[in-house]
Formats: structure tokens, sequence, C-alpha cells
């Protein structure tokens, strides 16, 4: 007499469907646009590491070089909303947080393509703002603001001065990363929330320009410019080169 068949030999195509359904829907089970980040996270990791980090130092050098053997500087004037925006030296930590926003395309980068659409755009956004500082440098005006020795707030004041302002580099980074990273999340089926608090960081970078008197409203609106204008192009880049 043959003995009956476990469950595990006896499920059906259906009743695997189900049981991978339940799987999905357990609370331990990790969602899907999660694990999709993660997958993305760690494709060609040493690669972005790498390119991120001499990107960013490599950077540093040649913005401060302009900014001090650039000629004389045209001092932006103030508008009436500048004289709206509060002084707010406690959302430096987010106007800091520039450098690690704009990291986390690069991180989600799917493949070597989307990788270089975004490492390009930055590249070509940072030269032509650098070509617009050393031809027609700019600065904000002389903001008297009070700093405590030793605070990061009077280190920025000192480094990073009044010039190199139109466009705002700060902004045109924020908003193109948004861009960027809003593709990116559409494309796993990120929630909602998680692509509203996106979009409320690079504001929330953008607003910071401003607080900490590092940017005036027209820089702003330069830089914010910049930033679509290439986000834009990338995204009609991206849909061109998508397959059919």
């Amino acid at each position: 007499m043959t003995p009956p068949a476990s469950d595990a030999t006896s499920s059906t195509p259906s009743s695997s469907a189900a049981a991978a359904a339940a799987a999905a829907s357990s609370p331990s089970a990790v969602p899907s646009w999660l694990a999709a980040l993660w997958k993305r996270s760690i494709t060609l990791f040493p690669l972005k590491l790498v390119g991120n980090t001499i990107a960013t130092l490599g950077f540093f050098p040649l913005y401060f070089w302009i900014m001090k053997n650039a000629g004389q500087a045209w001092v932006l004037p103030l508008t009436p909303i500048d004289g709206l925006i509060a002084f707010w030296p406690w959302l430096l930590p987010v106007y800091l947080s520039l450098w690690g926003y704009i990291a986390l395309p690069v991180l989600l980068a799917r493949d070597m393509r989307e990788l270089q659409g975004f490492s390009l755009g930055c590249a070509a956004m940072t030269l032509l703002a650098l070509l617009v500082f050393w031809f027609m440098p700019t600065a904000i005006p002389n903001f008297v603001v009070e700093t405590t020795p030793g605070t990061s707030l009077q280190f920025l004041k000192m480094v990073d001065s009044a010039g190199n302002a139109f466009p705002s580099l700060h902004v045109s980074f924020s908003v193109f990363t948004c861009v960027a990273l809003a593709r990116q999340l559409r494309a796993v089926g990120a929630p909602a929330w998680l692509r509203v608090a996106n979009v409320a960081w690079a504001a929330g970078i953008v607003y910071s320009t401003m607080a900490v008197r590092q940017h005036v409203l027209i820089d702003v609106l330069g830089g914010f410019a910049l930033g679509v204008a290439f986000g834009l192009a990338t995204r009609e880049r991206a849909a061109a080169a998508a397959p059919a």
C-alpha cells in the first residue's frame, strides 16, 4: 500500500501561490520596495563609494580656489522676501546634510547607466556654476550675525565666505538630487510618505541656505532653475534610454 503523500509533495501551484501571498503579507516580511532599495544599494557599491568620495573631496579645493582668486564680486541686492527670512542658526545641520543627501542617488543607482547619468549631471552643473563664479563673480551682502566661537557656524562663516553666490550650488544640488531620488523611489514603488520626505528634505536644505545667511533669494532662484533644468534634462535622457 502506497503511503499518503506529504503536504510538501502534494501541494499544488495554487496552494504555493497562496502560501507566498501569506508570507508576503506577514508582519515579518520585508516590503518589496525596501528589498529593491537594498539591491540597488549593494550594486556597484565599491565604485559608488570611491567615486563619490573622490568627487566630493575634489570639489572643495577648486570651489574655494575660485572664490579666492576670482575678480571683484558684485554684491547681490536683497529683496523684501529676504527680510522675512529669520536667522535660524539651528538649521545649520540641515544645511550641511546636503553632503549626505546628494550621496543617496549615487547609492541607489540601479546600474552603471543610472550612476553615470546622475554623476555627469552633477559634474555639468558644477562646471557651469564654476564658470559663472569665475567670469561673473558675485557675493551676498555682509550680514552681521552672532556666532559663538568654536561652533560649526563660526567655522562655516570663516571658510565659506560670501563669494560664489549666484547660482547657489547648494540649491542646485538639492533640487537635482530631489528629482533623481524621486525617480528612483517611484521606480521601486516606495510609499508616499518616503517620497514626501524626499521633497521635504530638499526643501529644508533650500530654506536653510537663507536661514543661515549663506545665500539670498536671487541666487537661490538661480540655483533652483539650474537644478530643475538639469533634472528635466536627465529625466528626458533616462526616458529615451529606457527599453520600449
